[in-house]
């Protein structure tokens, strides 16, 4: 049977399980817009295509699945650069698929062509550092092998962005619908290893450690891991410090419980692990600008240090280990416990006791009061993607009932309100999205999309008129000298009306209460403004 490579290309996403595509259409990738008419695949058209690729992002964080956007050759593709640039970092399944102008006019001069013949934008050469596979497909007898590879990246271990550019012409072409036949649509099977012989060492050097700690990652969450952890902290009393990509992973009320441990946060897994560890974990936990203080080396002086990690490439990659273990951490966690029931101490340890919770500086009240209440609200499955990372950091009390989203990645603004769309698609929870005004202006609009298609969401922006990081940096760092950080705000009242969605108003925590008590906020769509005094800084202190 023949189809048009358009419709195969539905189909190729069909089978890949993608259940919404986001995107804006143009005259060059129309041929696949007419075949997702009627589709199984629900088509969400964006604002800006900025916006497409985030939104993928986070389809993509939330749903642990496969996500896609779509656009038109030229500024629709180079406008996803951000979104899949972004992708590429936190290694997500993102299949791109972008328009192009007909193969028999290339190097003419044809609109928006980005061949890279005649002078035209190159493309592949633009994208080609920010994607795990691309290709302009400019013939169909080897569409077979690109769609094959393309499948292999995205359901892999280790995926990343692939972006697919089909000309007009190639996009009208006939093909056998039985091509699809020869692809691989399941992960392929990885080797189960239920025994690591560096677990014994493993089980040895926690064992001998007096103050060990736990930094666990984003490989804990993505490993399924979470209830070994748990077993393991609870069994040795190992108090755990999570990275920001794993906040949530541990109960941040639970007595063993650092919290996170970054340049952002209260400090307190810092000042436990250098004053008091002598062996460090660290489980799928990346030491990375953020986490490692600019790589103080007060953090590992004098410790010893363990790395379990499934990527082989974060292996020693910004600090040498004593014992760096290569495999699935749920694997040789469930192992690591087999050894120590073999091996366990004669004598229990001592509990750590529990720190008193510090209350929030006056000047944070309010999105202190906004997060607690946040969690006691929705006690299950919340997703928060958040861009204004500092003040979740410290306020934010997450446990793995949690999904908490931080603005990892590349940590661009503005992508926090169409991630958080994007999730909400996948994953029919409620949705909050934080971030400042300043990042708000930047994709506001896609609040209509949301509207659109009425999918429920929160938004929290924080008001301070300024971007509230540059100031901070220019007030610290800088002498005061102000420059391009302050600007004036719009009539958020006014936006939100002409938007059509709910607008709430928080300066005190009365406020706070009162938003918790008038508003749909499982249902609604609501812009939630938090005043803050734009020479407020969280204590935290940068050098750059």
């Amino acid at each position: 049977m023949k189809i048009a490579v358009s419709e195969l290309i539905v189909r190729f996403m069909e089978r890949l399980g993608i259940g919404h595509v986001f995107g804006m259409p143009g005259a060059h990738i129309l041929p696949v817009y007419d075949r997702l008419y009627g589709s199984q695949i629900k088509s969400v058209l964006v604002k800006h295509e900025q916006g497409a690729a985030f939104m993928a992002c986070g389809y993509a964080r939330a749903g642990n699945r496969i996500a896609a956007c779509i656009t038109t050759a030229g500024p629709g593709a180079t406008n996803l650069v951000t979104g899949i640039a972004n992708a590429f970092v936190e290694k997500l399944p993102l299949l791109v698929v972008t328009g192009e102008t007909s193969t028999y006019i290339f190097g003419k001069g044809g609109l928006q062509e980005s061949s890279g013949e005649g002078g035209a934008i190159d493309q592949s050469t633009l994208f080609g550092g920010i994607t795990r596979y691309h290709r302009i497909v400019e013939r169909t007898d080897y569409l077979a092998q690109v769609l094959k590879q393309a499948a292999k990246i995205l359901l892999s271990d280790n995926p990343g962005p692939v972006l697919l550019s089909f000309p007009y012409n190639v996009q009208k072409e006939m093909v056998d619908a039985s091509l699809l036949d020869g692809i691989r649509f399941a992960p392929d099977a990885q080797p189960v290893c239920n025994r690591f012989a560096a677990t014994a060492d493993m089980a040895a050097m926690v064992l001998a450690a007096q103050h060990p700690v736990i930094v666990a990652g984003h490989g804990c969450f993505l490993a399924g891991a979470h209830d070994l952890l748990q077993a393991l902290s609870t069994e040795e009393q190992i108090p755990v410090a999570t990275t920001l990509k794993a906040k949530g992973l541990v109960d941040e009320d639970s007595p063993l419980a650092l919290g996170c441990l970054g340049i952002t946060s209260d400090g307190k897994a810092y000042r436990h692990i250098v004053e008091h560890a002598d062996l460090l974990i660290f489980l799928g936990a990346g030491f990375n600008e953020r986490t490692s203080y600019l790589w103080d080396a007060r953090l590992l002086g004098g410790k010893r240090v363990i790395q379990v990690d499934i990527d082989g490439e974060q292996l020693e990659k910004a600090f040498a280990a004593d014992l760096a273990i290569h495999g699935d951490i749920r694997a040789v966690l469930k192992d690591l416990l087999l050894h120590i029931d073999d091996r366990r101490r004669a004598a229990a340890a001592t509990p750590i006791a529990r720190a008193e919770a510090a209350l929030p500086p006056p000047h944070f009240a309010a999105i202190s009061c906004f997060l607690d209440r946040l969690v006691a609200r929705f006690p299950e499955g919340t997703q928060i993607f958040d861009d204004n990372i500092i003040l979740a950091q410290t306020y934010l009390k997450a446990s793995a009932r949690h999904r908490y989203f931080p603005n990892t990645g590349i940590s661009a603004l503005g992508h926090a309100i169409p991630a958080a769309l994007g999730a909400r698609c996948a994953v029919a929870a409620p949705t909050v999205a934080i971030l400042g005004d300043g990042g708000f202006q930047m994709c506001c609009m896609e609040l209509m999309t949301a509207v659109n298609y009425r999918i429920p969401l929160n938004v929290v922006m924080i008001n301070n008129g300024t971007l509230g990081l540059i100031r901070k940096n220019q007030f610290q760092l800088y002498h005061e000298r102000y420059i391009d950080c302050d600007f004036v705000n719009p009539d958020y009242a006014l936006l939100a009306r002409s938007f059509g969605i709910a607008h709430w108003r928080v300066e005190t925590s009365d406020d706070v209460d009162r938003v918790f008590a008038d508003a749909d906020l499982a249902g609604g769509i609501n812009l939630i403004e938090i005043v803050w005094d734009k020479n407020v800084f969280p204590a935290y202190k940068s050098d750059r």
